[in-house]
């Protein structure tokens, strides 16, 4: 095993590189902006760029590192290959292949909340589990399965795209994905944003989520810890979707901790209690006793998860 590794997790947003040991000490970490323009054909470039400078500034010889691990939001086959992320503007990309022929080294690819999960598993807020549910609730809604240690994937790499339940029948508008009604669709950072101004538009309600000309995420779940009425309603029905689709995975993997992550879980507690009595309500007698808890690792479970595929 060489000393050092790069975790890359690829976000809508923004591309989080951590540079490690491959102990598990992250020794630095930096942000580049997602660049998606012309079908996001530069991100990988972009990613090979920072490498090959943060090498530069260290001093540190491609001979001594071990690889890139690499997450992105889409399938990935066991090849390393892409099969269409809508956030990225891709389509089938051999991401294993393109970025090892841009830098030299060696590159492993996971599903961002796949390997979102497990670097909670290694080194985060289910530590010391084996049977794990991770939700990345930011601009989309990834998931992130684990059974006995190994991620289940599947046959082609659509394992854990939990964001993609389908969980309303009546829905009008499309997901990024072509399906109407995912999980994504109302859970995601954006959609709870979404879900919050048709309810806006359908009641003359006081509420001080009118005064945002801008509502995020954080907007509602902020008023809601106020006690603004219709925020707590939000919140509530939000996390009631999120829950019951939580307690129909656990029938099928019966995981020993669900793990919140992403943007959205900055909101704390409110979130997952809301999640969890929910998820009570609807669960099979057996999965009642499922731990919840939130990442421990932040945003930076991605890179974690990214170097804990490396060695794995």
């Amino acid at each position: 095993m060489k000393k050092y590794a790069f975790g890359v997790d690829i976000g809508g947003t923004t591309c989080k590189m951590g540079f490690f040991e491959t102990g598990g000490t992250l020794l630095d970490k930096w942000e580049l902006k997602t660049n998606t323009a012309d079908n996001g054909s530069s991100i990988l470039s972009d990613v090979a760029r920072a490498i090959d400078n943060k090498l530069a500034q260290e001093g540190i010889s491609k001979d001594d590192i071990q690889g890139i691990g690499i997450g992105v939001p889409g399938p990935v086959n066991s090849s390393g290959i892409v099969n269409r992320s809508v956030n990225l503007g891709w389509s089938v990309v051999d991401v294993a292949h393109d970025l090892g022929s841009l830098t030299g080294l060696m590159v492993k690819v996971g599903n961002d909340a796949n390997v979102a999960a497990l670097g909670e598993m290694w080194q985060g807020g289910a530590k010391g589990c084996r049977d794990v549910v991770m939700v990345t609730l930011g601009t989309g809604v990834g998931g992130g399965v684990i059974v006995d240690g190994k991620v289940v994937a599947g046959a082609c790499g659509a394992g854990g795209e939990i964001g993609h339940i389908t969980v309303s029948d009546d829905e009008i508008e499309p997901c990024n994905c072509g399906q109407y009604g995912c999980l994504e669709q109302y859970t995601s950072a954006t959609g709870i944003v979404r879900v919050a101004k048709r309810k806006l538009a359908k009641t003359a309600d006081e509420t001080s989520l009118r005064k945002f000309p801008e509502l995020t995420a954080k907007d509602i779940f902020d008023e809601a810890k106020a006690g603004d009425e219709v925020a707590l309603g939000l919140v509530d029905e939000v996390c009631k979707i999120l829950g019951a689709a939580l307690s129909n995975i656990a029938c099928v993997v019966n995981p020993e901790i669900i793990v919140i992550g992403g943007g959205v879980s900055k909101a704390g507690d409110i979130l997952l209690d809301a999640i969890q009595k929910h998820f009570i309500e609807t669960s099979f007698h057996a999965a009642r006793d499922t731990r919840f808890a939130l990442a421990g690792l932040g945003n930076d479970a991605g890179m974690y998860g990214c170097v804990k595929l490396l060695l794995d």
